[in-house]
């Protein structure tokens, strides 16, 4: 069982879909009690639209604590998109002074900064390189590059290099994806990346599905 969280702004049909085409079974959640009695191996975290909108939902149901703590077990989880760039520290996305994140890793997101050549927001298929070929994430997938489907106008950076999974160019390098134990997220939509994200997906569930509850 895979819990998805709803934090009424994430793009869940498509996220619930996707697990459930690499033979997932999904249970849609809002609130930690709900999480609680899923008996879910696995907590996804997807999002579109504004992280600050992200944040404060996160943190008005109780869920911000449940993924904290999910995350602090060492229980398999996958943000996507928002979802990755809610676990750092700080954005500068939103009013004067950005917006605070959920502080589970240190580091930044940031705007992008490109040429003109370079629009933003960054969005359509882009490659990304994994930098770790033993994360059970990228199995079955090309280590050295992977088409996955974008869209977004800021990119986290982490204080710690050794969180980043994958990595992608556009106009400079900037961080695709990171992992670190069962906790993994991605800038990328993988729900929106064809047979490679359902790949992302496939190997999530089974990541998850080698954890006993209970």
């Amino acid at each position: 069982m895979i819990a998805v969280i709803d934090n009424g702004i994430c793009n869940l049909r498509s996220v619930t879909k996707a697990l459930e085409a690499v033979g997932a079974q999904v249970r849609v959640v809002q609130t930690p009690v709900e999480l609680a009695s899923s008996g879910a191996q696995g907590l996804v975290l997807p999002g579109v639209g504004a992280l600050r909108d992200c944040v404060a939902s996160l943190r008005a149901t109780g869920l911000a604590e449940s993924v904290r703590d999910w995350i602090s077990a060492d229980r398999p989880f996958l943000g996507v998109c928002l979802g990755m760039q809610a676990l750092f520290d700080h954005s500068e996305e939103g009013a004067a002074g950005g917006t605070a994140g959920l502080g589970i890793f240190p580091g930044r997101v940031v705007r992008f900064q490109r040429a003109s050549e370079y629009k933003i927001p960054h969005m359509g298929w882009n490659t990304v390189r994994f930098t770790h070929p033993e994360s059970p994430l990228r199995d079955g997938l090309d280590l050295d590059g992977e088409s996955f489907y974008f869209v977004h106008s800021f990119h986290c950076v982490p204080a710690d290099p050794a969180l980043v999974l994958g990595e992608c160019d556009y106009g400079g390098v900037f961080t695709a994806a990171i992992g670190r134990g069962r906790c993994f997220a991605t800038q990328f939509h993988p729900e929106k990346s064809q047979s490679k994200g359902l790949r992302i997906y496939r190997n999530f569930a089974t990541i998850a599905a080698s954890v006993k509850v209970g």
